[in-house]
């Protein structure tokens, strides 16, 4: 058994957006990472695999990988074995520490927003749109599981894999008329698929799930998060004043992380 595994997605960025998340990664965490990356990104395959990853090349569009990259990741699952997975977003994450060194207390670990679902018109569009106003009535009182960061062991990612695939599947995002009639895509569908994991991890459907809080929990997705705080190091800190091991979003806050942010690539030799 392969001990850790980290799988994130890359298509349609540049090598630019990408080199944060790695080298923050490979300051921390010597194991296996798998990357989804383009048919024609040499480049970033070329340097990637000079940090030991593992690279998938599609031709998916840029605009589908959302979706369909659970597929994709399930595959590459079927005949290898690892302890624990990170599913994780890659432009907007960086790390402060390895991702694996917390004891998680789920067989599978969601991270919790600080906003309730009724409160975000994202989520609200998305959960409507997807499973109706009943669901939607069920679930909008709980907080905002983030859909860019989900840590568990083998068999229940790859369960929760499977179980998105099958949710997508079964509950597509409702076009309005002007995009159904123009045979258009319409855009309020994408990131859609952040309905489905909430559905999933809200309704508890794999067993020994956990919810770890945004203040007080290892990883951090900032973009709704109350309290901004950095230690002496201009590592971001939870309530109880230790580092969180990923940060997340920071983009969405950047007049407060680009100190941070820029102390951290100056560290990392990142221009």
């Amino acid at each position: 058994m392969e001990k850790n595994l980290v799988l994130t997605a890359a298509i349609g960025f540049q090598l630019s957006q990408l080199q944060l998340f790695i080298k923050s990664l490979r300051k921390y965490y010597e194991g296996k990472v798998c990357f989804i990356i383009g048919s024609k990104d040499s480049e970033i395959e070329e340097e990637l695999k000079n940090y030991n990853c593992d690279c998938i090349k599609t031709n998916i569009d840029k605009r589908d990988i959302q979706l369909k990259r659970y597929k994709i990741f399930l595959d590459y699952l079927s005949e290898k074995k690892f302890n624990k997975i990170l599913f994780c977003d890659s432009r907007d994450v960086y790390f402060q520490s390895n991702p694996f060194s917390y004891p998680y207390e789920g067989s599978i670990n969601f991270f919790l927003e600080d906003k309730k679902i009724k409160d975000c018109q994202f989520n609200t569009e998305w959960i409507s749109k997807t499973y109706g106003k009943k669901v939607f009535n069920e679930l909008s009182e709980n907080i905002i599981s983030c859909g860019g960061t989900i840590l568990g062991s083998h068999s229940s990612i790859k369960k929760f894999l499977e179980l998105m695939i099958d949710e997508t599947s079964k509950h597509k995002f409702k076009k309005r008329l002007k995009y159904i009639i123009t045979f258009r895509r319409d855009k309020g569908g994408r990131g859609c698929d952040q309905a489905h994991g909430n559905y999933i991890a809200h309704k508890k459907l794999i067993e020994d799930t956990y919810f770890y809080t945004n203040a007080g929990g290892p990883i951090a997705t900032v973009y709704h998060l109350e309290k901004i705080r950095f230690n002496e190091k201009n590592q971001l800190i939870n309530s109880l004043d230790k580092p969180y091991l990923v940060v997340h979003q920071f983009d969405k806050r950047w007049e407060n992380f680009s100190k941070a942010v820029n102390f951290l690539k100056k560290e990392l030799n990142i221009n």
